[in-house]
Formats: C-alpha cells, sequence, structure tokens
C-alpha cells in the first residue's frame, strides 16, 4: 500500500520535472506534440497488439486450452494503454515497452509462474485449477465424468443396437 502510495505521488512530480525539462530543451509546443504523438501513435499500436492477442487466445480456446498467458497479455495491454494515455515520458517508456512482445510475453510468463494466477493443465486440455485460502466457496458435491458426442444418426444406430441385445438375453 506504501508502495502504491508512493508511485501516486513520485512518478507524477518526476513526469512533471522531466516534461519541463524537455520543454526547456525544445520548446513548450514541440513537448506538447510529442506527448501527443506518443500516445496516438501507442493506442495504433495497441490495437493491433490487442487483436493479434485475442486471436491467440481464440486459438487457445479452440484446442481447449485455458489462455491464460493470453489473458495475463491482454493485462498487460491494457495497463500499456493507460500508461500511454497518461501524458508523460516516463509513463510512455514503460507503455511502450509493455507493447512490445519480447518485454510482455517473458512478464506474462513470470506473472503466470509467480502463483498470483494459478492455472494448471489437467488430463483434458483445458482443465484448470483456481487456488482459494480456506474458503468454502465451491465447497460442493464434485463430480469427475467423462462425455463423447454423438450424432442423431448415431444415437439412433446405437439405440437399435441396444434394443437388439436387450431382445437376445
Amino acid at each position: 500500500m506504501r508502495l502504491l502510495a508512493l508511485c501516486f505521488i513520485v512518478v507524477p512530480l518526476t513526469e512533471m520535472m522531466l516534461l519541463f525539462a524537455v520543454s526547456d530543451r525544445i520548446g513548450a509546443w514541440a513537448t506538447l506534440a510529442l506527448v501527443v504523438a506518443t500516445a496516438i501513435i501507442g493506442v495504433q499500436i495497441l490495437r493491433r497488439q490487442g487483436l493479434a492477442t485475442l486471436l491467440r487466445a481464440n486459438q487457445q480456446l479452440q484446442t481447449g486450452a485455458l489462455p491464460a498467458q493470453e489473458i495475463l497479455e491482454g493485462m498487460l495491454l491494457a495497463a500499456a494503454g493507460a500508461l500511454l494515455l497518461t501524458p508523460g515520458f516516463i509513463t510512455d517508456t514503460i507503455g511502450f515497452l509493455l507493447l512490445t512482445g519480447p518485454i510482455r510475453r517473458p512478464l506474462a510468463g513470470r506473472l503466470l509462474r509467480s502463483g498470483l494466477v494459478a492455472a494448471m493443465g489437467g488430463r483434458d486440455a483445458g482443465s484448470y485449477r483456481q487456488h482459494h485460502s480456506g474458503s468454502a466457496a465451491g465447497s460442493g458435491t464434485v463430480v469427475d465424468a467423462e462425455y463423447t458426442q454423438e450424432t442423431v444418426a448415431e444415437f439412433s444406430k446405437n439405440t437399435v443396437e441396444d434394443s437388439d441385445n436387450r431382445n437376445n438375453i
């Protein structure tokens, strides 16, 4: 909590000092144009990266896997978008770094492995386990079952075969 409060005080003050320093060097209008340009460029890159991440998550879902990595990358992209829309060069730098795959993907993987988000693949693709700390949530009856999908023709054929077998007994 103290670290978060410190960030909300230190980062804006540092951003303002840096904006004033850059403004002294290149001028106020040029600094303002640079801040607006980084926001526009960042949003355009964010749209492309977000779409690519969404497509990868959809592919994972189509194969039956839990797209935990892609979900975390999406959250990091949202954070990058917020940082890019915040005026300042430090937040823009962090936002652009989060937009790049070589930074974002390992960071998402590290967060996934850290235990902040627990997802485990089981026997079947797409199974997952969520860790609770002693809470009573989800303490109901658990039924473990397997199923197969049959078409109407297969179901009718199996039903006829079953009734023939019963008649022969």
